[in-house]
């Protein structure tokens, strides 16, 4: 094993991220990274500054590439479909991407900056489809958490194995977020 022609940050944060949707975000390590990109180990040490430096990156990476998917998702809809789209797209991306999740939803990386503005970029679309609803200011936070709740519970039961019975997952979270939209209508009526 060299070093190995156009390795990059953004090339181990990609290789970090599918070795965590094939095996698990714990398992992302620098030398499972190596082994993957047939490199040596301190050749990672030209792009990284270790392992918490790539798990930041995964947490960044994960929140942009969702912030696309639901983006996305969102473009020419508003409200009941927006948000409806919005949540499939969130459910749909947790599913394909388990593990780049599972480093967005990670509390490790918090009070990192980097972490913070993509945090900030990807609430800023769920601001932007609930925003129709013209709630007062402290109702649209409530709103937005709700809604993030509603979407990562459900795929953090789901990916949990919590969802045995035989009822059909799909309308579920359907019919959840149909909950949430129909209480939103009544908050906003009320303002």
């Amino acid at each position: 094993m060299g070093t190995r022609a156009g390795l990059s940050y953004q090339v181990l944060i990609e290789t970090a991220a599918n070795i965590a949707d094939q095996s698990g975000l714990d398992n992302v390590t620098l030398t499972a990274i190596a082994e993957a990109l047939g490199v040596r180990k301190p050749s990672l040490y030209n792009h990284i500054q270790g392992l918490p430096d790539l798990r930041r990156g995964l947490a960044v990476f994960g929140s942009r590439e969702l912030k696309a998917r639901i983006s996305g998702a969102a473009i020419g809809k508003a409200g009941r479909d927006a948000i409806h789209a919005v949540a499939a797209a969130y459910r749909n991306f947790a599913h394909e991407r388990p593990g780049l999740y599972q480093g967005i939803v990670s509390r490790a990386y918090r009070d990192d900056q980097l972490v913070k503005v993509a945090t900030q970029e990807l609430m800023a679309v769920l601001y932007a489809v609930l925003q129709p609803y013209h709630l007062p200011e402290h109702e649209l936070i409530h709103a937005v958490r709700g809604l993030r709740s509603i979407m990562h519970g459900f795929v953090a039961l789901e990916a949990g194995g919590w969802f045995a019975q035989p009822a059909d997952r799909e309308k579920s979270f359907m019919q959840l977020v149909d909950t949430f939209i129909r209480g939103l209508e009544v908050v906003a009526d009320e303002h």
